[in-house]
């Protein structure tokens, strides 16, 4: 295993050769961006416009800014880190780690969460089990929240200092201060629609790189060559490798990939995280809203390929690149090949496209932590029965202190030098047991009210001592960061769900008549909403798109399988 150098931040000699086309184009975004801000202005009149659009946004809008939301930080600079770091392996966070929990999602999920009428995933906790749940719950999320989006503020300033020449403070406070005024100016509406904009911009940056990155290493069987003769065969494989007991450079085996990324960790994000979810809740109708994540799961199945080339390649042209003797960290795979491959206006549509993917992953969490902050704690806990303006007034005050509160945060990141690895830890410790929670909650009849908050809180507890203690502290040896953050999703799962059925046991369970639309097999009106005109054509049907969506991801991993 390679051991990456230590410190988030980039090499010193990427900095871009930028003229006034780039900055003339970087000027332009950021004048669109705006621009939308003030436009969504107009349509804001209720706190629901504010924080959910007023549920009236077209599947496709909604789709593409549910995509767009997750392509951010994490997706761009962390699955690259990821491929340069651990090889072909990424794509198993796309085809298993992702794919199946967004139809799930749509297919099953949606109809409780739409239908039930609720503002935040973390309602729906409030509604299923009691206030302590519920609590619990919104305080874990709105400072999971703040921590995912000082993560993007971070890697959009250590990108913007090396790549651009500007100190980090600058690139803080340009980005905090752009983020924050479109989303006070607009609310959610702003968020998204410049959320669909991003995602057209990030295509374009990363398609370029691809195609010229593969032409430097003489193509697909050119740069599958230089790495099997560098790392092994197993590096351009999914599963080689991956036996139990055998070693490979991901550090974990089928059974932990299957369960603790494909299952727990995949299902825990893409059905609790309220950041994506949000997107959904803000669909006209029941059908947008479960057509939502299958729509954004169609581009998700290739985006794979835009971030884990690169990665390769930057693995390819650079023999040991991560290590301390390449001068590189894992990070550095996209600004490396930005520096080394893209001319002059392609580069600043690059730096416009990674600029994009930072700001709407940042957008996506201070628009999802105002909305939990104000509804589910402020107003249901401090403030209860004010006005709706006096809540719109307070949301766009949170959102403030949200940004502020990022940029603290955004330093905590600085110790992986793969920030892939520090969001997984972060969802293995809020989005798994929040996971749990829902899934018993939704199938089991039985559980009591009680067992949420103690079923979240000993998910929470179990995966932290499991991380912190048992894989810090070297009780038990697991290879890699991502090996142990696959075992603590695993670890907090289980605790949360045998506690939530040890507690249900000696506790009664919520009266049959409360459970209506909040466990399946029960209906509430939202879910059982008619068809609209028009939606019996075969792309409106998300059970065809959903099943289509498995299919593909599935007939994609034949390649990389052998």
């Amino acid at each position: 295993m390679q051991t990456p150098t230590k410190g988030a931040y980039l090499a010193a000699e990427l900095r871009l050769p930028t003229n006034w086309l780039d900055y003339t184009i970087l000027g332009v975004y950021f004048v669109v961006v705006l621009g939308i801000g003030f436009a969504a202005r107009r349509s804001v009149k209720t706190s629901l416009d504010f924080f959910l659009s007023g549920r009236s946004l077209p599947a496709w809008i909604t789709g593409l800014a549910f995509i767009s939301a997750n392509l951010a930080a994490t997706e761009i600079l962390g699955m690259a880190a990821n491929s340069a770091q651990y090889g072909a392996y990424t794509v198993h966070w796309y085809w298993i780690g992702a794919i199946p929990a967004m139809v799930f999602l749509g297919l099953v999920m949606m109809p409780f969460y739409y239908g039930s009428k609720v503002r935040s995933v973390p309602e729906m906790l409030l509604l299923r089990f009691d206030k302590w749940a519920h609590l619990l719950s919104s305080a874990l999320f709105a400072f999971a929240a703040i921590l995912i989006a000082g993560v993007n503020l971070y890697a959009l300033a250590i990108v913007v200092e090396a790549l651009l020449g500007w100190p980090q403070w600058v690139a803080i406070v340009v980005a905090g201060a752009f983020v924050l005024a479109y989303i006070t100016l607009g609310g959610l509406s702003s968020a998204i629609y410049n959320e669909v904009l991003q995602f057209f911009v990030i295509l374009a940056a990363l398609i370029p790189l691809v195609v010229l990155g593969l032409k430097k290493v003489g193509g697909w069987g050119g740069l599958t060559d230089k790495l099997t003769a560098e790392h092994g065969e197993n590096f351009t494989t999914a599963w080689g490798g991956t036996g139990i007991g055998s070693a490979n450079p991901l550090g974990a085996n089928w059974l932990t990939i299957v369960l603790g990324l494909g299952f727990v960790l995949s299902f825990g994000y893409w059905t609790t995280n309220f950041a994506e979810v949000q997107r959904a809740l803000s669909a006209k109708n029941l059908s947008a809203a479960q057509r939502t994540p299958l729509i954004a799961a169609f581009p998700k199945i290739f985006i794979v390929f835009l971030v884990m080339i690169p990665g390769l390649t930057a693995a390819a042209l650079i023999p040991g690149f991560g290590t301390a003797d390449s001068g590189y960290q894992y990070n550095d795979a996209i600004p490396y090949l930005m520096e080394q491959l893209l001319p002059n206006g392609v580069l600043g549509i690059a730096v416009t496209g990674l600029l994009a993917a930072f700001m709407a992953g940042m957008a996506a969490n201070v628009s999802s932590f105002n909305t939990v902050f104000t509804n589910d704690i402020w107003a249901r806990y401090v403030q209860r029965g004010r006005e709706d303006g006096y809540y719109v007034r307070f949301g766009r005050l949170i959102t403030v202190i949200g940004v502020c509160a990022s940029v603290g945060t955004a330093f905590l990141a600085s110790s992986f030098s793969n920030i892939m690895s520090y969001l997984q830890t972060l969802f293995s410790f809020f989005n798994v047991p929040m996971f749990v929670v829902f899934i018993v909650g939704m199938f089991w009849r039985r559980a009591s009210a009680k067992s949420g908050f103690w079923g979240l809180l000993a998910g929470t507890v179990a995966a932290m001592v499991n991380y912190f203690w048992i894989y810090k502290q070297g009780i038990i040896d697991i290879p890699s960061d991502q090996g142990a953050n696959f075992v603590s999703a695993i670890v907090g799962f289980v605790a949360g769900a045998v506690v939530m059925v040890a507690v249900s046991l000696f506790t009664a369970p919520k009266p049959a008549e409360e459970l209506q639309g909040l466990v399946y097999g029960t209906t509430s009106p939202g879910m059982s909403e008619p068809p609209a005109v028009g939606d019996d054509a075969w792309y409106r049907r998300p059970a065809l798109l959903g099943w289509g969506a498995v299919v593909l991801a599935a007939v994609c991993y034949i390649p990389f399988s052998f």
